[in-house]
């Protein structure tokens, strides 16, 4: 039984109570309207705000890149004058002290060889002693596919030479390549190893190849120096940051590089075998098992 005092609406109650609701649903569309504007708004800005950030850095990258890179400088711990870090058995590195390198001390052309016929070869590369491991001297740069290649089909069998102690492995690391990139990552590549080499010797090897596992296109802009001194801290060296950043060794890789191209190399893998060239014409194995061999 309904209560005596309940009534229905009136249709001018029931036409105002729809009306009501009529207008705060519009209210209600109208702030979500207004929210979902200023949402938009505000994604705009946050992706405008990063592209920014990733053009700035890319400008900051390409202009340290660019940026003249000086005559002199110090050389790395660990790596010879030529550029050079050797590698011994279980990825020992020989121990060399720190120095400096100027552009003035690079010849401009190799000089004459001492004995008629005789080939020129760069400084440091030779025969090795009697009794000695024979002396393995490659010329690579990092964004050099072929040099990859040769790591591929070849890294096995040069560190089993070395684990034997039948050969030494100098590496020369080169910025040949620096116009096959937007950034000269030949040169910041090289001066990462480098990096690596004087505050982390025994990692130098495992860096190496993780390089040339992570090797970037020709022509791209390559890795980026936050790369690098990751794939630095995975291999287990210690921090590289300042030194990869401030392109500590940037002097050293431009002396050295010149000073290959005074000696006459003039691509890379360039490699040497007991001071003599393999020409890349026979089975890199077979050339060095023939001169261990005949070294016996």
């Amino acid at each position: 039984m309904s209560p005596q005092n309940d009534r229905k609406p009136t249709k001018a109650e029931r036409t105002a109570e729809a009306r009501e609701k009529a207008r705060q649903i519009r209210e209600e569309q109208k702030r979500k309207e207004k929210r979902n504007k200023l949402l938009i708004r505000s994604g705009v800005l946050v992706a405008l705000v990063a592209v920014v950030a990733v053009i700035a850095l890319i400008v900051t990258t390409n202009l340290r890149s660019a940026a003249p890179i000086a005559d002199n400088g110090p050389t790395p711990a660990n790596a010879n004058a030529h550029g050079g870090v050797v590698l011994g058995a279980k990825n020992t590195v020989s121990a060399v002290s720190a120095s400096t390198i100027s552009m003035s001390d690079v010849p401009t052309s190799a000089p004459s060889p001492t004995a008629p016929g005789a080939a020129v070869v760069p400084p440091g590369v030779a025969k090795s002693p009697a009794g000695k491991p024979v002396q393995i001297v490659a010329y690579v740069d990092f964004i050099c596919p072929v040099c990859q290649r040769f790591e591929q089909q070849y890294g096995a069998d040069l560190t089993k030479w070395r684990d034997a102690g039948q050969a030494t492995v100098e590496y020369r690391a080169l910025g040949f390549l620096d116009q096959n990139s937007t950034t000269k990552y030949s040169s910041r590549a090289a001066n990462a190893a480098a990096c690596v080499a004087n505050s982390s010797p025994t990692k130098y090897a495992d860096f190496f190849n993780a390089l040339y596992a992570q090797q970037p296109a020709e022509g791209s802009a390559g890795l980026s120096n936050d790369q690098l001194k990751k794939i630095a801290a995975d291999a287990g060296a210690g921090d590289i940051g300042s030194c990869v950043d401030s392109g500590t060794y940037r002097p050293y890789v431009k002396a050295i590089s010149a000073e290959a191209q005074a000696y006459g190399i003039t691509g890379t893998p360039t490699v040497f075998v007991d001071g003599q060239k393999w020409d890349g014409s026979t089975d890199f194995k077979a050339f060095v098992d023939g001169i261990i061999k005949a070294k016996k």
